[in-house]
């Protein structure tokens, strides 16, 4: 993908002509994360990002849902554990059964600690593959966007009914053409590819690892 030609599209098209450096690196980040899962399906993809456009309220990094879930049968305290399970991430993962499910995908310990969905790569693998997976509702990207359809509308059956369903159908279509365009222009120069820092090759190296033990 030639990002240069990706940003260029999805910056006037969603971001009213201006990113802030934080949406910018959001972003990028997402789409790095996205190469690591193994999916092609660019129209998954466009909604994916839709989907944490809209949920993030466009900065485009993990959020805690506002309110908190105040007022909300998930927003009380589990009796268990103690733990509130209101919505966090790119998603806005809500309810205990899902922080579990993910805690059984990711090997990591949601249910004990839910502030661990607010970290990028968590935030990143439970959007990408809960919404692959159909955890939030039992339904998927699959059921959705496949090779006989493209039904951005509906897809928001994967998140949450039909809350917004247009709205987000709409930011699905401007990405998919900003994918496109990315895609049409070819990849970008090896001269204008930033040098990973330490730390990102650091996450990226522990992530192969992780996939290469996952049972």
């Amino acid at each position: 993908m030639n990002r240069t030609a990706f940003f260029s599209g999805v910056r006037p098209a969603l971001f009213a002509g201006s990113m802030t450096q934080k949406q910018v690196d959001g972003l990028d980040f997402l789409l790095d994360q996205w190469n690591e899962t193994g999916f092609t399906n660019r129209q998954w993809l466009a909604y994916a990002l839709a989907t944490a456009f809209h949920e993030t309220a466009h900065t485009m990094q993990p959020i805690r849902e506002y309110g908190r879930g105040r007022g909300r049968t998930y927003g009380r305290p589990d009796p268990v554990t103690g733990q509130t399970y209101y919505g966090r991430g790119y998603v806005q993962l809500t309810w205990k059964a899902n922080y579990q499910k993910a805690s059984q995908a990711l090997g990591t310990d949601f249910v004990k600690q839910p502030d661990l969905v607010m970290v990028p790569e968590n935030a990143a693998f439970i959007m990408f593959q809960g919404m692959a997976s159909g955890w939030f509702t039992g339904r998927g990207f699959n059921d959705y966007l496949n090779g006989g359809q493209r039904d951005y509308r509906n897809a928001r059956r994967i998140i949450n009914g039909t809350d917004k369903a247009g709205q987000i159908a709409d930011y699905a279509l401007k990405f998919e053409a900003a994918l496109d365009a990315a895609r049409e222009e070819g990849p970008e120069p090896q001269s204008t590819i930033k040098p990973e820092t330490g730390q990102h090759w650091l996450r990226r190296l522990v992530l192969a690892i992780w996939k290469a033990f996952k049972p």
